[in-house]
């Protein structure tokens, strides 16, 4: 099993802006001009959280942006239920601890989800691309933890204003 991040944050950090909107994102790029179509298919596993969730969920065909992966959303709230993407609630280590070896987990989203992977040292693979975007606040990618954790550059890409920062975990 592989644990992944890839995601987009701005310059100084933030993944989306302190009302948890990403149109900063939207009007910066499109996802064509990345690799993320060669990378969701390396996938077998799509993780979020319910705030990542509700930034999605109100798109036309929801049930096709994720299609070839089985999908599950951390949340608190109980009963919800849209097709293809499975509520689930607990901690995210002990879920991803009991997932197949042999799949790829993409983690999609936020530090809430991240943070305790990282802290557990879970996440192989960091794929970040970084938006030309200044916000100055909002919902910061990583949180301070009292550990040194050390990753090892693997790739530097350019997609058209966005810069991709592939790191694995250092061994």
């Amino acid at each position: 099993m592989r644990v992944f991040f890839y995601g987009c944050m701005s310059l100084d950090g933030y993944l989306a802006d302190k009302n948890h909107q990403l149109d900063w994102l939207y009007q910066t790029g499109s996802v064509e001009a990345t690799d993320y179509d060669a990378f969701y298919a390396q996938m077998d596993i799509v993780i979020m959280g319910k705030k990542t969730f509700n930034a999605i969920k109100d798109l036309d065909n929801l049930d096709e942006i994720y299609p070839t992966t089985t999908n599950y959303v951390f949340t608190h709230e109980p009963n919800l239920h849209v097709a293809g993407f499975t509520f689930v609630s607990g901690s995210v280590v002990d879920f991803i601890k009991q997932q197949d070896v042999t799949k790829n987990i993409w983690i999609v989203g936020g530090n809430t989800l991240l943070a305790p992977l990282l802290d557990k040292d879970l996440v192989d693979v960091l794929k970040i691309q970084i938006a030309p975007v200044l916000l100055g606040d909002g919902i910061p990618l990583f949180t301070r933890n009292d550990r040194l954790q050390r990753f090892e550059l693997e790739d530097v890409t350019q997609y058209g204003p966005f810069a991709a920062l592939t790191y694995h975990k250092s061994v």
